[in-house]
């Protein structure tokens, strides 16, 4: 009989995570769901690592690499199950983490996702940046978390405890229903990686449906794994992403005056970057912004109808907040600004 939940790890070039991690993932998974990798054709012996390790283990081999986004989709088109787990391999999970968020989806018709708290693995009692208690965006879709704002983390101290609804789940380990993902069109490939969960999540939030923070289940995370915060190309998909979904997803009066404050806050990050000498950043950038041009008329074309912004939105700017009100947590927030 097969099993109602698919675990799908994609993988680049990460024989050395699925060396330390796949155990993990199969000692507490297995019960529920079937373990699949799908490898973005790797250039390291990861299929081979596989193949002689783990025969059992489903593998799919993507002929190219598509990165996060295009890989997933490649990878999902290929199964056939109710509820997709898309998980990092950077990644060590806990006993029991998938039954809380089975049963949350199941007793729970209108929540489509959701993802569970997510510690880092380096440093275990703090949460991790890629998602921590539950994912939000601010108005001028500036992304932080509970547990997480900017660069700020938090320690894990319980105040985190209560299931709630939130605007994103975090694409490090996001447990989604296999019809709603392909009715919001699945992930954006032309993201290639960052941001591509929150461009989801925003369009699945707009088709109606709630996305769910899980706090009863754990994991621990890397991050990191497979781009280097200090690396250009982050730099370079994080902005232009992060533009590109403002643009198919805000609110019809929205998109003008909020991109382009967006796009003067992205020149304050340049002169930052400047007096810090990253020269790199700065051109990745420039890139971003005129690749985001590109992208328009498809961004534009493509993008949801939605009137208003939908709820987990906070009505302040996190840049204001965090830099000169000094707001590093989450409880530090406004309760009363949000949509």
């Amino acid at each position: 009989m097969q099993k109602k939940i698919a675990v799908v790890i994609l993988n680049y070039n990460g024989k050395n995570w699925l060396e330390k991690f796949l155990p993990s993932v199969l000692e507490h998974s297995s019960d529920l769901a079937d373990i699949i990798v799908a490898d973005n054709l790797s250039t390291d012996d990861s299929v081979q690592f596989l193949n002689s390790n783990y025969p059992s283990i489903e593998l799919i081999r993507i002929k190219e690499n598509k990165g996060y986004a295009g890989g997933y989709n490649a990878a999902l088109k290929e199964i056939d199950y109710p509820y997709f787990v898309l998980l990092n391999s950077d990644i060590e999970v806990a006993e029991n983490w998938l039954k809380p968020q089975l049963e949350l989806l199941e007793n729970n018709q209108d929540i489509a996702a959701c993802q569970p708290k997510i510690r880092s693995y380096n440093d275990k009692e703090y949460f991790e940046y890629a998602g921590a208690a539950g994912g939000y965006i601010d108005y001028l879709g500036y992304p932080f978390c509970k547990g997480r704002i900017f660069s700020s983390l938090e320690k894990d101290l319980q105040q985190y405890e209560e299931p709630t609804d939130i605007f994103w789940a975090s694409g490090a380990a996001l447990f989604i229903r296999s019809s709603v993902f392909w009715e919001a069109g699945g992930l954006d490939e032309r993201y290639f990686a960052h941001m591509e969960e929150i461009d989801l999540c925003w369009r699945i939030k707009n088709l109606g449906y709630r996305i769910h923070y899980c706090p009863q289940a754990m994991v621990y995370h890397v991050g990191g794994g497979t781009l280097d915060a200090e690396n250009p190309k982050k730099t370079y998909l994080n902005f232009r992403n992060s533009l590109a979904t403002l643009a198919k997803n805000l609110p019809r009066n929205k998109k003008v005056p909020i991109i382009f404050t967006r796009l003067v806050l992205d020149g304050v990050a340049a002169v930052l970057f400047l007096s810090e000498g990253k020269f790199k950043h700065i051109s990745a950038i420039i890139r971003a912004h005129f690749s985001f041009y590109a992208m328009l008329p498809y961004l534009l074309k493509n993008g949801d109808k939605a009137k208003n912004y939908p709820d987990q939105v906070y009505r302040r700017s996190m840049v204001k907040e965090f830099f000169i009100h000094k707001k590093h947590t989450f409880d530090k927030l406004n309760s009363k600004k949000w949509y």
